[in-house]
């Protein structure tokens, strides 16, 4: 258990002070943000917010760990392998900040507990799996409702792509335009939605690692944190009201494996023509993989 008797929050958090002031510090403290997922992106993300001292969070998770999560997740360790990770990461968020307020979601999001999940929330993080698609949508249609905005940081690679939406601009929905797509092609346009360069593209050694019908893609520990750090710094503008923060259709890459940072503009989101080619482009190169060809 956390040594709560020597905690001071204006202590611990201290060092922050010069990157924000200390109003905004104890702005931080009050704020409440909402994390869904607590697996690759999500475990970061929550570390990395509670290191800056917000003050309140829900989060939720209804898996526990296994060993292919060594690679990259925040709470994967030998010693907590078939542990809860929600249980596991609220403990490591308390021991960072015995002060802070939990709201613990065990059963994980559906249609029916979304709006509780978002109850008081400053603001969404994104992190739920790649794959959890229909959910995804569902949460940042409420966000939208709810007028909380939303931030998403996928790894791509070695490095990170961010989109943030505000619920006064382009909504998910219009941005990424998944209505009358199959589920593998729905995956495909929001992987490449995130990351319209695709700047990881480049380097992917060995494609047949990547199957959407499978639900398998590679991960990296490098590109995981990368995300947690545009996302989370994304996530202190909003919180804070100042700096420029990159809004949808607008959205950034940065690669650190091929050294180069990318803003993006996509304009219609994916019915933009320069992303209806790179969906294209890279569906084909998937199923020339998926066929045993090289390309």
């Amino acid at each position: 258990m956390p040594n709560q008797s020597k905690f001071k929050y204006d202590i611990a958090f201290s060092r922050n002070i010069g990157w924000v002031t200390e109003a905004e510090q104890t702005r931080l403290k009050q704020c409440h943000v909402a994390v869904g997922g607590l697996g690759g992106v999500g475990g970061s993300h929550l570390i990395t917010l509670a290191r800056l001292g917000i003050g309140r969070f829900t989060i939720t998770d209804l898996d526990t760990f296994d060993w292919p999560n060594l690679n990259r997740q925040a709470g994967a360790m030998c010693s907590t392998m078939g542990q809860s990770k929600l249980d596991t990461m609220a403990n490591q968020v308390r021991d960072i900040n015995p002060d802070v307020e939990l709201t613990l979601m065990p059963n994980g999001l559906d249609a029916g507990n979304i709006d509780e999940f978002l109850e008081g929330a400053d603001l969404y993080m994104d992190s739920l799996d790649i794959f959890a698609l229909d959910i995804r949508r569902k949460v940042f249609a409420r966000c939208r409702d709810k007028n909380i905005p939303a931030v998403t940081a996928a790894p791509m690679g070695m490095g990170t792509a961010m989109l943030a939406f505000d619920p006064r601009g382009m909504s998910f929905e219009e941005y990424f335009c998944f209505d009358g797509f199959s589920f593998e092609d729905q995956i495909l346009k929001f992987i490449v939605g995130v990351s319209p360069s695709m700047q990881q593209r480049h380097y992917v050694v060995d494609r047949s690692s990547i199957n959407l019908f499978k639900k398998k893609v590679p991960s990296t520990a490098i590109g995981i944190e990368l995300a947690a750090g545009v996302a989370c710094a994304n996530a202190v503008k909003l919180l804070l009201g100042r700096g420029d923060v990159i809004i949808a259709p607008r959205g950034l890459h940065f690669d650190a494996y091929t050294n180069k940072l990318t803003k993006t503009w996509r304009p219609f989101g994916n019915r933009n023509p320069i992303q209806y080619l790179m969906f294209r482009y890279i569906r084909h190169l998937l199923s020339k993989s998926s066929q045993g060809t090289t390309g």
